[in-house]
């Protein structure tokens, strides 16, 4: 078998296979950082890194770029509203969001490029379109693109536009209006907004342009993937085409790949409902990294997750059944030998992982056939059944899972209490709940102070001084560590 996935500008599944031996060149839309990321955003992020990781797992090279958009709408009309530079109000959300990706397990990409520092080479870029007949001036010094002079216009949305009208102009960034527009390439500057000189004037580039340039400088004319939300597919990725093979006559990208949107308890995410949450926010609820990281990849990329905080419970509460399972395995002692029957039970977790994986990142399978694992090898431990040879191939079979989904690391105290920390900082103390404020205890202790305690506590019961047992498990119990006294000895975990 080989990796198949779907490809938005075919509408069909297919067998991946890079344009160059086993490199894999992928540009991903990254943030528009003008506020803190939602869960909306980090669906997508989390979707590129798991078919990041499983490209990686599947032995190929990878060259990854993902963009910062920190020149855009929005972007330029809030600095000016604050009377700060484009530079200084993006580098707040650019850090934040880093933050976010690393507390969430995303892996950074091999670059990563901010607009702002290829405004010179768009312009370039804006100059060549200009000089073969794509794109033209008006009067105060803006740049449109002409679509009429681009037939396939249309191929990755399916949009029909045979009515469209020659000429007819739209400046903003985003639209979601189905006749297309000559979309703006330039922006010409406006009083008090951002602008820079270049050599075909003074102004700001439009969003679209950002991300051909960019690509197209690291990756090639032409390269493997191009990744997004389903909500850049028209007009972002669309007018991408169309400016990017007007430029170069060649394909763009050879595969296309989007995520579904995600609703919130069934409904359509928005601030004005209420249910707009940032990872920030879920987090200062009591919410662990590691669960909200589960939920976000428990529903394949391209079907619709309705995330729910019953989900959300369910999440931590299967990242914690996993947790406990290789906590089990790494502590308990086992009878020399080994049982075929399991070593079986890990060969067939992993084939269907992997399979799983290969049929367009459908992370559910996966997660059905290590939790199958999971429960038929605990029903052995159960019964005795698992010798000391089995224990190593059940765990590489939880490694192959973790390289992927990547939750099995007990680090979500030090995360929330980074948040937390960031809250108080921020003066959103108020919205701290006692649930985050005691996960953040959990990190006041190192592994090596735990174990040490621990191995106190462990003493004192053999020495049958249970005043002082206890008081160790009060202390431990005080710092968000729960002990676990078991037949092989006491096992500890973080709140």
């Amino acid at each position: 078998m080989a990796l198949h996935l779907f490809n938005t500008l075919s509408g069909k599944v297919e067998e991946f296979q890079p344009l160059e031996d086993n490199l894999v060149r992928m540009y991903v839309c990254g943030p528009t950082v003008y506020d803190y990321g939602h869960i909306g955003n980090f669906r997508t992020f989390i979707a590129v890194d798991v078919l990041r990781r499983f490209l990686k797992q599947s032995g190929y090279k990878l060259k990854h770029v993902m963009n910062i958009t920190d020149v855009e709408d929005k972007i330029i009309r809030n600095a000016a509203q604050q009377g700060v530079t484009v530079q200084e109000y993006t580098q707040k959300y650019a850090k934040a969001f880093l933050e976010d990706a690393d507390a969430l397990n995303i892996e950074h990409p091999e670059m990563l490029v901010k607009a702002t520092d290829h405004i010179h080479e768009m312009a370039h870029f804006i100059a060549e379109l200009r000089d073969k007949g794509y794109a033209y001036p008006t009067d105060d010094g803006s740049y449109y693109f002409r679509i009429a002079k681009f037939p396939e216009y249309g191929k990755l949305s399916k949009k029909d536009f045979a009515g469209m009208t020659d000429g007819a102009r739209v400046d903003v960034d985003e639209y979601e209006k189905d006749n297309a527009r000559d979309f703006a390439l330039w922006k010409a500057p406006k009083p008090g907004e951002a602008e820079w000189e270049t050599e075909i004037g003074p102004g700001r580039p439009g969003w679209h342009i950002e991300c051909s340039q960019m690509s197209m400088k690291y990756l090639g004319d032409s390269f493997d993937i191009h990744a997004g939300g389903e909500d850049l597919i028209f007009p972002h990725h669309e007018n991408e085409i169309a400016q990017s093979e007007s430029l170069t006559g060649k394909q763009f990208v050879k595969y296309w790949v989007h995520s579904r949107f995600l609703l919130v308890e069934g409904e359509k995410m928005a601030k004005s409902a209420g249910n707009f949450y940032t990872v920030r926010d879920l987090v200062l609820m009591g919410h662990k990294p590691s669960s909200i990281r589960f939920l976000l990849m428990s529903v394949p990329h391209h079907k619709q997750l309705n995330f729910t905080f019953d989900g959300l419970t369910q999440a931590a509460n299967s990242v914690d059944r996993l947790r406990n399972f290789k906590l089990r395995l790494q502590t308990s002692k086992f009878e020399a030998g080994s049982n075929p029957v399991v070593a079986e039970l890990a060969a067939n977790a992993e084939k269907e992982m992997r399979a799983g994986m290969e049929d367009d990142l459908n992370t559910a399978r996966a997660l059905g056939a290590i939790f199958d694992m999971v429960r038929d090898v605990n029903a052995a431990l159960d019964s005795g059944q698992v010798k000391q040879d089995d224990v190593s191939k059940v765990l590489q079979a939880l490694e192959q899972f973790d390289e992927i989904f990547a939750v099995l690391k007990d680090d979500d105290a030090a995360k929330v209490r980074a948040t937390v920390e960031w809250a108080q900082a921020e003066g959103k103390s108020d919205k701290i709940s006692v649930a985050a404020a005691e996960m953040a205890k959990a990190a006041s202790l190192s592994d090596a102070e735990v174990e040490k305690l621990v191995a106190e506590h462990s003493q004192a019961r053999q020495a049958r001084n249970f005043a002082r047992s206890d008081a160790i498990r009060a202390q431990l119990a005080e710092n968000g560590i729960i002990l676990e006294n078991t037949k092989d000895g006491v096992r500890w975990k973080r709140k």
